[in-house]
């Protein structure tokens, strides 16, 4: 078996030390994955950590194939669908991102991904965990609260701003998220003790700032920056 270099060696037989003989197997017969381990220390920890997340991925072919508009956000949906409290989102997505980021990673090392598909793919995944984080935090606010409405009794929503490299579509691997919160119209919610719009919503934006952005034993979605 040769290796790129001696760095990879050492990580292989680490693996074949803490993991099964039919997980090295596996991942012996995966196409690139010593270009891609001695390339990427996030894999290697992936792999050391949650080989079946790995594997899974070759398995399901989600290594050689692109991502259609939608491909994320129906992954993502369908893995939050079960999910009920904050603790809970905070996890699903952090275990989403990280497959994503093995994905994603993998295919720029491997080849199978260009530059444009590579940033692209890293700002829909910021895109898509922000927006349905949003989603959930929303609905759970609203059957505390009620919902929030402007003086003519029209519902008010959280409008969230991706700027910077998020919103040209050019996330890079170690870019945090600059995001701009805010809200149409000034007014209270219209539950049985209302709530200022203005709480509501800086109360919502704190939530979704800690569940993309806080780092937990999981680790984080996205580093948040909001100055």
């Amino acid at each position: 078996m040769a290796f790129p270099s001696p760095r990879t060696e050492k990580v292989w037989s680490h693996f074949q030390r803490d993991l099964s003989s039919d997980v090295v197997d596996v991942l012996a017969s995966m196409p690139d994955i010593f270009l891609v381990l001695d390339a990427s220390e996030y894999v290697v920890q992936q792999c050391q950590r949650h080989p079946g997340m790995v594997i899974g991925l070759y398995q399901e072919g989600l290594l050689e194939r692109s991502y259609v508009n939608g491909d994320l956000r129906a992954q993502l949906i369908t893995v939050l669908d079960d999910v009920e409290d904050e603790l809970q989102l905070s996890k699903a997505l952090r275990s989403f991102r990280r497959q994503q980021m093995v994905r994603i990673i993998w295919r720029d090392l491997a080849r199978n991904a260009g530059l444009n598909e590579t940033l692209e793919d890293l700002s829909e995944l910021a895109d898509v965990c922000v927006d349905e984080a949003v989603k959930l935090l929303f609905s759970w606010a609203i059957k505390k609260s009620g919902m929030p409405r402007d003086a003519d009794g029209n519902a008010q929503e959280l409008i969230v701003i991706g700027m910077g490299k998020l919103g040209a579509r050019e996330l890079n691997l170690s870019s945090d998220i600059d995001l701009i919160f805010a809200y149409p119209e000034r007014g209270q919610t219209d539950g049985a003790r209302p709530l200022d719009n203005e709480q509501f919503f800086t109360r919502l934006a704190r939530q979704v700032i800690k569940a993309i952005g806080e780092i937990t034993a999981e680790g984080f979605v996205f580093r948040v920056d909001t100055r």
